[in-house]
């Protein structure tokens, strides 16, 4: 009798608790994602008439990032970030990463193409897969299309495809931005963070070095091969590495993250109310 007493005590006390968590978790899992790939054609078109007329066009590719990193880092990441933004901004969704971007050439190889698991493809390839990502955006209700591009050597392409197509459709609802601010503060502006802590450009690095590791830690540490990461003492960087990434940290890449987010998100709502 005392053990049952107990337990049904121990029942209404914990009931409340079991009840919120409950609520929580139905509240999670009903919640619909912002990837425009994990929605049913009917969710997206309800989620446009609902306000979310913004499309985040996350933009990656598979390019060598040393011994140290995966192939895919800049799709990883560009997708996380993306998802992030479009939270904040609370009107937009996410369309699925464009991995293939161009990388440099094949015959010659040149550029991340010397090494192996590097994709690349032509630039009016690249430039006409956007083109047409963007009409399918617009033909589905999007009025707001936005490029962030998470690689430095194709900004120029975002940027003309978006002049044309706002050219083309000045007379419509429809515009186009290449948001050049997304990876302006993932490279210089972070880099700033790092050297006001006393970082060395020479640590620092323009790919997979320091800052380019810590930013991926933060966003997953399983892009990284943390063996890859141990003291090379004497010896010069590895193939494909420029930086020295051996410092590299989750924590030391947050501030990098936040500082990306923000000013994308300032820059977009920047955009869309001058469009």
């Amino acid at each position: 009798m005392r053990r049952a007493t107990l337990c049904l005590f121990l029942v209404a006390l914990l009931a409340p608790f079991t009840a919120a968590l409950a609520e929580a978790m139905a509240s999670t899992e009903s919640a619909p994602s912002l990837y425009l790939e994990e929605l049913t054609s009917p969710e997206v078109a309800a989620a446009i008439r609902a306000g979310k007329t913004t499309i985040l066009v996350p933009i990656g590719g598979t390019e060598q990032n040393g011994p140290h990193m995966v192939l895919g880092k800049h799709n990883v990441r560009a997708k996380a970030l993306a998802g992030t933004i479009a939270r904040e901004l609370g009107d937009a969704l996410v369309a699925p990463v464009i991995a293939y971007v161009p990388e440099g050439g094949v015959n010659p190889p040149t550029g991340h193409m010397r090494y192996p698991g590097t994709i690349t493809v032509p630039a009016d390839v690249y430039r006409k897969v956007l083109e047409s990502a963007a009409r399918s955006f617009r033909l589905a209700g999007f009025r707001n299309i936005v490029f962030l591009g998470d690689h430095g050597d194709y900004q120029k392409d975002n940027e003309i495809v978006a002049r044309q197509l706002d050219r083309e459709w000045a007379n419509t609802p429809a515009r186009v931005f290449a948001i050049v601010e997304y990876y302006r503060a993932a490279s210089d502006g972070y880099a700033r963070i790092l050297r006001q802590r006393g970082y060395s450009d020479a640590e620092i690095g323009l790919h997979a070095g320091l800052a380019d590791t810590s930013l991926a830690l933060a966003v997953d540490p399983r892009l990284v091969r943390a063996d890859q990461l141990q003291s090379r003492q004497g010896t010069p960087p590895p193939p494909g590495v420029s930086g020295d990434p051996r410092r590299a940290t989750a924590e030391l890449g947050k501030p990098g993250i936040d500082m990306i987010v923000n000013q994308t998100v300032m820059a977009i709502r920047a955009a869309v109310a001058h469009r």
